[in-house]
């Protein structure tokens, strides 16, 4: 057990804790979930389903969740790796075992353009962390124009996809980066730095000479504003990668008499314009790596006046969507939310500066429409949508790591593109909200879920089989480890177990003649995952389930996850650093809670902590 000084910290993480997809939580009693009644005085979920399942919920699986993700947290010592490792297979069995996630696969990222586009290859952490800068058109064009989903925010503390993510990349810069999308740490806006003796303290040396968009020189001053931010207002998303561990950089700081943060307290000590230190409560062997995430972004002292010390020069709802001030290769110009967003090169730029003018994402939710414009040359870099992709056009080679580089064509316009492609770290799934699908039910669809299926019948190929949510590189226990894991897969591997899901179903009432009915929504963009949801349904057919499928927007995806309103849904996860505890601590059922988000942060979708024991 962790003494007083652990505790708080443990506290207080958990209360400010926060997930890049949203979570949904509920206070359990003993034994099962708390789930009310429909208002009639009947048992039911509300929807017709069933005599009620409020018995069909128990507290074992998230109990252990809870139990291994507080080891985690009171294990942050480089020495205590291996307490943490045995912590994040207990989460993954606790997600398993509950099907509180279905992970679907690890993604292939594939990268296409026209033959007039000169750009650098990307890595495993995804296309959505390049820096344009580099990327030239010989075709004479000026603007480079991409493919987006929609988003709604510029601000870099509330981003938390990588639809927003592709466009603050441009604008804002970090001490850090990885370039490329590769998993190798660069300097950005970074110069120098060095560590105390006790690995306590970071003293950092920034670039002298760096502009921001408006004429400003970047200094120390600017950094701590910004960090500031992200620590102490209210829009931040991502107070928790500044204050927590392992999943952040466990900075010192003051609590307030409400469990906040003390303003202007955690410690970031500026030395002079380009000098300033940073003392963590421990040692912590991914700050550089922590460093690279977009919320740590510069932008100029006192702009926005939502921290205490600041009136601001513009108003937050401006910030947001009309105005964006970094030190990127490129400056803001102009945002359509639900259709297109424009930044131009910014010539006074530290860096390489840009050849392209202009950078243009059209925000295209449908693969019909995706492929036309495809089709019609109106889009530069672009991914083919899969009911339109054909592997047998692809000619690359494959390197050691899995990466091929080559050619893919020719198409409907009888071009023949430029052809990338890199194994993500990254993860997508089905997930649930356990308030409104009970445990059988989630169960029985992973049963009658095939891996091996649905990547070469659904997915063309375009991915790895998962089996957790953890790719494989990150295993805790390494490759055997993983290999072990697999074949421990209790729903069948590469398989459809019809009997299994009869079985669940039948023992907790739901029948034929009285199934339960959900809705799955999915992503409107890629209609394979409806296609998916499709499969499932014909399988339960007739064994107890009623599936209804739902294209749905992303953005959408997102707004009605925060609102406790998804049944069974398509989201997924990319690792802005690679530590196992980047996607682990959204599991926490007690961040789960919908109620919550997005203003005390949270987790992913899934209102887990329902089925917590009392106790917990």
């Amino acid at each position: 057990m962790p003494d007083a000084k652990e505790r708080q910290d443990v506290d207080q993480t958990r209360r400010t804790m926060l997930a890049v997809l949203g979570g949904s939580a509920t206070v359990g009693l003993a034994g099962c979930s708390a789930l009310i009644d429909d208002g009639n005085g009947e048992d039911g979920n509300g929807d017709g389903n069933g005599d009620g399942w409020e018995d069909l919920e128990t507290s074992e699986n998230a109990d252990k969740a809870q139990a291994a993700w507080e080891r985690v947290l009171e294990n942050t010592a480089p020495e205590e790796e291996d307490v943490r490792n045995e912590a994040y297979i207990e989460i993954e069995e606790a997600v398993r075992d509950d099907m509180v996630i279905l992970p679907l696969y690890h993604e292939l990222e594939e990268i296409f353009s026209y033959d007039y586009v000169d750009a650098p290859e990307t890595g495993s952490l995804g296309f959505w962390m390049q820096q344009h800068n580099r990327t030239e058109l010989t075709n004479g064009d000026d603007e480079l124009t991409l493919l987006n989903s929609s988003f709604d925010e510029l601000d870099p503390i509330m981003s938390t996809d990588t639809a927003s993510g592709r466009v603050i990349n441009q604008i804002y810069e970090k001490l850090t980066h990885y370039t490329n999308g590769t998993d190798e740490v660069e300097n950005q806006l970074l110069e120098d730095f060095t560590l105390s003796d006790d690995g306590l303290t970071y003293t950092f040396e920034i670039k002298e000479g760096v502009q921001f968009h408006d004429g400003r020189e970047l200094t120390a001053d600017d950094i701590k504003y910004s960090w500031r931010r992200m620590a102490e207002s209210e829009y931040s998303e991502r107070q928790t990668f500044m204050i927590a561990t392992p999943n952040g950089l466990g900075i010192e700081y003051e609590e307030s008499d409400d469990g906040g943060i003390e303003p202007d307290s955690i410690a970031v000590d500026v030395i002079d314009d380009y000098t300033f230190e940073v003392t963590l409560r421990e040692p912590n062997p991914k700050t550089i790596e922590i460093l690279t995430y977009s919320a740590f972004a510069a932008i100029p002292e006192g702009l926005v006046g939502d921290i205490e010390g600041y009136d601001g020069e513009i108003d937050h709802g401006e910030f947001q969507t009309d105005t964006a001030i970094g030190t990127g290769p490129f400056q803001y110009e102009e945002f359509n939310p639900g259709e297109d967003m424009v930044v131009s090169r910014f010539d006074d730029y530290h860096g390489e500066t840009a050849s392209v003018e202009t950078i243009r994402w059209l925000e295209i939710e449908d693969a019909e429409a995706q492929w036309t414009n495809i089709v019609e040359g109106n889009l530069d870099i672009f991914d083919i949508p899969t009911p339109q992709y054909d592997p047998d056009l692809i000619d690359a080679e494959e390197d050691e790591a899995g990466n091929r580089s080559g050619e893919y064509g020719p198409i409907e316009n009888d071009e023949v593109l430029n052809y990338s492609a890199a194994p993500q770290t990254s993860i997508y799934y089905f997930g649930f909200n356990v308030t409104n699908v009970p445990r059988p039910v989630r169960r029985a669809i992973a049963y009658v879920t095939d891996h091996e299926e649905l990547i070469e019948e659904v997915f063309s190929e375009r991915g790895s089989p998962a089996y957790s949510f953890t790719p494989p590189g990150l295993w805790p226990t390494g490759e055997e480890g993983y290999e072990q894991w697999v074949d421990e897969w209790p729903y069948g591997v590469n398989e459809t177990d019809t009997e299994s899901a009869a079985d669940e179903l039948e023992e907790a009432g739901f029948t034929e003649d009285d199934p339960f009915e959900l809705t799955a929504n999915t992503y409107a963009s890629a209609p394979e995952y409806a296609d998916l949801a499709d499969l499932i349904r014909q399988k339960l057919s007739g064994l107890g389930v009623e599936i209804q499928i739902e294209e749905t927007q992303f953005s959408t995806l997102q707004d009605r996850g925060e609102d406790g309103d998804l049944e069974m849904y398509s989201l997924g996860w990319t690792w802005s650093w690679v530590d196992p505890a980047y996607g682990h601590y959204g599991f926490e059922p007690k961040l789960t809670n919908t109620s919550e988000m997005p203003e005390n942060g949270g987790s992913y979708y899934l209102d887990w902590h329902t089925n917590l024991d009392e106790e917990a």
